[in-house]
């Protein structure tokens, strides 16, 4: 009566509890007291389990939570202090010690340790991470108590991004899900007024025939039925409870879908688009040759590129950085840079105007270069120093581990319309969609080239494309396609906002996975409404032909909407998908 009276407050006057109030008032009015009492009681069980259900949906939410310490470890005025983590300040350097949980971002200052990263990623295996490279919030230091000087601040720590986007994932919801709520408010009302007409149109037939013999309490009885198994709560319920168990299955696997309307909409994905570099290769990038042009050594020109590259963190860039500090080169100073989309990097020095990229970037800016460069078929970066062509550095990189199974598992799932998109050249590019197995590649794109090539897709081909990207450059072509997937490890910050679904291990072959949990989702959604109308319609015609009773009508209600309950729940409980 209470949550009916509060609803109603609310001007929402058709709802369970105000259906249920209704059959409880009329089981007494005629008096049916044990009925009147088992409506009640078998729907304040429904309840419990419901929320039972819930919670048990909410609980991986709920250990990703607990996962933020509630204090930091911090050096100042020469002494470790402990404080809390939102004191904590970017630049400062913090203690954590083995078997802690790291409280925010930030670079490792020792040599190469182990760390448990299963609360973040789900991976079970410890990942090894090496002196100045970035550890999350929320790694467990399992060797050694470590260093780190912080790069985020509490808020912005990797850890409270996930939390705000699993957690804000409830606000967007799916197409069916969105159905059910609109049909729930029609529906509510609609069988009410049938109610209602099944005691007064016998009435008025009676009226009219006086044959007819009108039993205003069997005709009650038989609208209290009608009431109670119309209760909408096992759709209203379940479908929700569905995507959110699909959301939670997911992020346990290192999947964070930003909501379930993309969770719903990647089960009708027919085709996946790549990034090259960081998406289906390791974006691990060593220095293999260095070609000095133009009177400057090999490390002035590793100098001048370091320098110009300090400020990006795409892989190539810390590629560079690492090995001028392991060749131990002092980089000189750059007083301004700037990031030509898709090109490179121009940067303002003493010696003059420094260009850092590809061989397009110095014709744009009217710089000669030896034209045989363009036909070395690895990964280089052409460099230019006031105006004059300063020599190339050669970078190699190689696919991912799984990249060649993330091809095989998409095949699998009937997934044949498989493409690279890429800003190498197209010689590169090739080389890697002809070991991966896939036919369609373009190279040599810029960010505006690659949208282009999505929207193509998605309108000549009629397409439903799923891209998938982790840097500043893919930001646009992430919100271009139908559905955008993000690398959330080695991504930028900026692919990661753009994207709808964030791959926390950068595994390729998670894009199937995430594609079965979709799928298994909304078999599941189906499932519950299918079964759950017919269950009712069937007793809502036997209940208004007097073949059912209060008693039926209730055990029928709540156990359509427990076995809906466990039905989603099994979403949680499964290993795999």
């Amino acid at each position: 009566m209470k949550e009916a009276w509060e609803t109603i407050r609310h001007k929402d006057f058709f709802n369970e509890f105000t259906l249920m109030l209704l059959a409880s008032l009329g089981a007494f009015y005629i008096g049916e007291y044990p009925e009147a009492v088992a409506v009640m009681l078998f729907y304040a069980v429904g309840e419990m389990f419901q929320d039972r259900a819930v919670d048990k949906a909410r609980s991986h939410i709920k250990s990703l939570l607990d996962v933020r310490p509630q204090t930091a470890t911090v050096r100042r005025d020469g002494r470790w202090q402990t404080v809390a983590p939102e004191t904590v300040g970017v630049g400062e350097e913090i203690e954590v010690k083995t078997g802690e949980r790291v409280p925010l971002d930030g670079v490792l200052l020792e040599p190469e340790t182990a760390f448990n990263t299963a609360a973040l990623t789900g991976e079970s295996v410890p990942r090894m991470i090496g002196q100045n490279e970035e550890v999350l919030a929320g790694m467990i230091p399992t060797e050694r108590v470590v260093r780190l000087r912080t790069v985020r601040g509490y808020t912005d720590s990797a850890l409270s991004r996930i939390l705000d986007m699993v957690q804000n994932a409830a606000s967007r919801k799916a197409p069916t899900e969105q159905f059910i709520r609109r049909f729930a408010r029609i529906y509510t009302p609609a069988v009410t007024m049938l109610a209602l007409l099944l005691v007064v149109l016998p009435w008025l037939y009676a009226s009219w025939n006086p044959g007819f013999i009108y039993d205003f309490q069997a005709w009650l009885y038989r609208a209290l039925v009608f009431l109670v198994i119309s209760c909408p709560c096992a759709l209203v319920v379940s479908i929700p409870l569905g995507y959110f168990g699909g959301i939670g299955a997911a992020s346990r696997r290192g999947i964070l879908f930003k909501g379930s309307n993309y969770l719903d909409a990647i089960t009708h994905i027919d085709a996946v688009v790549f990034d090259k570099t960081g998406t289906l290769t390791r974006g691990v990038f060593r220095v293999q040759e260095v070609h000095p042009s133009g009177g400057l050594t090999a490390d002035e020109l590793v100098a001048w590129t370091a320098a110009a590259e300090s400020g990006s963190n795409h892989p190539i860039a810390r590629a560079i950085g690492e090995y001028a500090e392991q060749q131990a080169i002092m980089l000189p100073a750059v007083r301004s840079t700037e990031e030509r989309a898709g090109l490179g990097l121009r940067a303002m020095t003493d010696r003059g105007e420094l260009l850092v990229g590809k061989a397009a970037l110095l014709a744009q800016n009217q710089v000669a270069y030896p034209e045989d460069i363009l036909q070395i078929p690895d990964t280089i970066v052409v460099v230019a120093l006031d105006g004059r062509y300063a020599g190339y550095l050669l970078l190699a990189d190689e696919p991912k581990p799984d990249a060649s199974r993330a091809v095989t598992a998409l095949h699998a799932l009937g997934i044949r319309n498989l493409c690279i998109l890429s800003g190498d050249k197209s010689a590169l590019v090739g080389k890697l969609a002809g070991q991966l197995g896939i036919s369609r590649y373009f190279g040599d794109l810029m960010p505006e080239d690659k949208v282009r090539h999505i929207e193509e897709f998605q309108t000549k081909e009629h397409a439903r494309v799923a891209f998938v990207g982790d840097g500043l450059n893919d930001a646009p072509v992430l919100a271009a396609s139908r559905v955008g997937i993000a690398m959330g490890g080695l991504g930028s910050d900026v692919a990661i906002e753009a994207a709808d679904i964030i791959l926390q291990t950068d595994q390729p072959s998670k894009i199937a996975e995430a594609i079965r949990i979709g799928r298994r989702t909304r078999a599941v959604v189906w499932q519950n409404i299918i079964g759950a109308l017919g269950v009712k319609l069937l007793v809502l015609a036997l209940g208004a032909s007097g073949a059912a009773t209060l008693w039926e009508a209730v055990f029928a209600d709540v156990g359509v909407a427990l076995l809906a309950i466990l039905n989603a729940v099994r979403l949680l409980s499964n290993k795999k998908d």
